[in-house]
């Protein structure tokens, strides 16, 4: 009788957003990969907007190409609308936000899978993960071990690392009104049965909500009622290894309009009928996302929310209503998008619907995004109790990454608060209770000045290059830019130009305060009236610089004290990441701990001081007695 058994190096169990990375991150790096779907035709799917970036997730984005992720890459080949958000404010905030045709998009990054040495795709459910116990003996290694998992019609792979990036299909229903069903998004089939295994081998699990808008028909509208809205004049694209040139084409507008009083009294006289406040969903949904239910309920004060209508795709009629996601009935559905200006006639493709799914609690992970209690075992994405593809991607790349470090018996790596927004996104995902799906914003990185989306290649190009996923090519013209940098910022401080009557008139005629001594050309690009590219007037020895680096001189010039202060921040923090807590530390050894920060730290199990004293529950008074403690510790 035939065995249905085969051996693999990697397992990756999703082909969604984190799928995707992680599976592309461990066949570039060598090691034979298999990665499931429940649908082939699902890869990359992008089940609800229809974009890449926004707002902070535009820096993790590009944090993903410097890595050498394949994210921004794709994005680039598939937009049909680019805008950089934000320019009215200062460079931390800014972020690349790309209207992607979502067909087009799934198809490249599945040309790109299907195309990938060492990369296998296979339609097929995952039901069950093979462990046996770890024999090895070192205080921080689990118990258990990966060495497979099952498939639904019997087949077992042999692997060494799994990955799990399900996104939102674990025992996913969606709910649209009073009609239920047991699906994942879009009508694809669910996993039905990989919770179960999970909870017999003792994980935690959690039940989350998100939604998606109804998409309707372009021909229904009318867009003479609405506000047009434009792509940048100048597209910048996403990866840093796209040629500008290249992403310079005919955009697709999208269109603004808003709710009003007539579609808020609709949605208050049927909430009995929207399964969220039915008591029908179980699941906890975005805060920062909400549904249009939610907004009309949460904030009653406003008379209007503002409502994008955006293509799906060049190839498509189907438009996206992006602000009004719901799970209201479909009859109310359609009497309340009808009320918006623009829609009064509008025809509905696809309803609107609630999706819940099953994910876990992300404190059993290391930063590594790797399980405690399982050796070899990561995951990524919305499984991980976050919501975006933007942050799936993030996750799957970290996590493809350390499961081939980890079956090289090297060093994983982890991006620490002040190297990157990925960073933290994981740091923030393992270390603080999240009882919502996670959603990455500026707010949340408090070293924003540093991490800029302009200069994420600068940042991390080189972990990208030592991992083995940037190509020596690339590296050096990351360092070649970087000496551009460091080159120009040198010459323009070091360059004195005096009160001369040209300098004067110059200075006049920007509107500048005249000269009374001498100063750099750096002194003058840090007037906030003048910029690097009005000084060339008075600069005669200026030589041609390409936009990138004419960005980051900027940048690093006007903004110098600001970054200075983060950098001393920095320092500082970095201290107490470097002071490593010891896995088979007993905290009940740990006198004057207050309980709550002992059965914080003991569920958590943070690898460093600074990590613990993140942990919600954990004072700095606390922080202070496990300092004494470990001090005591490393002298016995």
């Amino acid at each position: 009788m035939l065995k249905n058994r085969e051996k693999v190096d990697v397992c990756v169990v999703g082909a969604g957003h984190a799928g995707c990375e992680a599976a592309l991150a461990c066949a570039r790096l060598g090691f034979e990969t298999i990665i499931f779907t429940v649908s082939v035709d699902s890869i990359a799917l992008m089940p609800c907007n229809p974009n890449v970036g926004g707002t902070s997730k535009g820096h993790l984005v590009r944090e993903i190409d410097a890595l050498g992720g394949e994210m921004g890459k794709n994005i680039d080949k598939t937009f049909i609308q680019s805008k950089m958000l934000n320019r009215s404010k200062g460079p931390a905030v800014h972020s690349l936000r790309a209207q992607a045709d979502k067909a087009e998009y799934s198809r490249a990054m599945r040309k790109v899978l299907e195309n990938q040495d060492h990369l296998t795709i296979k339609q097929a459910e995952v039901c069950e993960l093979l462990v046996e116990e770890n024999t090895e003996t070192f205080s921080d290694i689990a118990d258990k071990k990966i060495v497979g998992l099952k498939t639904f019609t019997g087949t077992v792979y042999e692997c060494k690392a799994v990955i799990l990036c399900t996104g939102t299909y674990l025992k996913a229903r969606c709910l649209c009104g009073e009609a239920i069903t047991y699906t994942g998004p879009n009508g694809l089939q669910s996993a039905n049965y990989l919770t179960d295994s999970l909870l017999n081998l003792g994980i935690e699990m959690r039940r989350f909500k998100t939604g998606t808008p109804a998409r309707i028909d372009r021909r229904s509208l009318d867009f003479e009622k609405m506000e047009e809205q434009f792509g940048d004049e100048r597209v910048i694209p996403f990866s840093f290894s796209t040629d500008s040139d290249e992403v310079q084409i005919d955009q697709v507008s999208c269109y603004l309009t808003y709710t009003n009083e007539k579609t808020h009294d609709i949605i208050r006289a049927n909430l009995d009928r929207s399964p969220i406040y039915a008591g029908v969903i179980e699941g906890t949904g975005p805060r920062y996302c909400p549904s249009i239910e939610d907004k009309v309920v949460k904030f009653s004060d406003k008379d209007r929310h503002q409502v994008f209508i955006e293509p799906e795709g060049l190839h498509t009629n189907e438009m996206y209503v992006s602000g009004m996601s719901s799970s209201l009935p479909e009859d109310v559905q359609l009497a309340m998008y009808r009320t918006v200006p623009g829609l009064e006639h509008c025809k509905i493709v696809r309803n609107a619907y609630a999706i819940e799914y099953d994910c876990i609690d992300p404190k059993q992970l290391y930063p590594t995004l790797e399980f405690k209690s399982i050796k070899g075992l990561f995951s990524g994405g919305q499984f991980n109790g976050s919501s975006g593809y933007e942050e799936a991607a993030a996750q799957g790349l970290i996590a493809g990454i350390n499961a081939s470090l980890s079956i090289q018996g090297k060093e994983q790596i982890v991006l620490d608060r002040s190297q990157a927004y990925i960073g933290v996104l994981i740091d923030d995902l393992v270390t603080k209770e999240n009882f919502e799906p996670y959603r990455m914003m500026t707010s949340r990185a408090e070293y924003r000045l540093l991490l800029r989306q302009d200069n994420a290649d600068l940042r991390l190009r080189q972990i990208g290059y030592e991992v083995g996923l940037v190509s020596e090519e690339i590296y050096q013209t990351t360092l070649n830019k970087k000496k551009q940098i460091e080159s120009e910022i040198g010459r323009l401080k070091n360059t004195i130009v005096g009160a001369s009557k040209n300098i004067q008139e110059f200075l006049k005629a920007h509107e500048s305060a005249p000269l009374k001594t001498g100063v750099t050309l750096s002194e003058l690009i840090c007037r906030p009236e003048l910029t690097y590219e009005m000084i060339g007037e008075i600069d005669p020895e200026r030589i041609s610089l390409p936009a990138d680096v004419v960005e980051q001189v900027e940048i690093e010039i006007k903004y110098e004290g600001y970054i200075e202060r983060q950098l001393k921040q920095v320092e500082h923090y970095k201290k107490m990441e470097k002071k490593r807590i010891p896995a088979d530390l007993d905290y009940h050894d740990v006198g004057s701990l207050r309980l709550e920060a002992r059965q914080k730290l003991i569920a958590y199990k943070p690898v460093s001081v600074g990590q613990a004293s993140r942990i919600s529950g954990v004072s700095p008074a606390d922080i202070s007695v496990l300092l004494v403690y470990l001090e005591n510790y490393k002298r016995k």
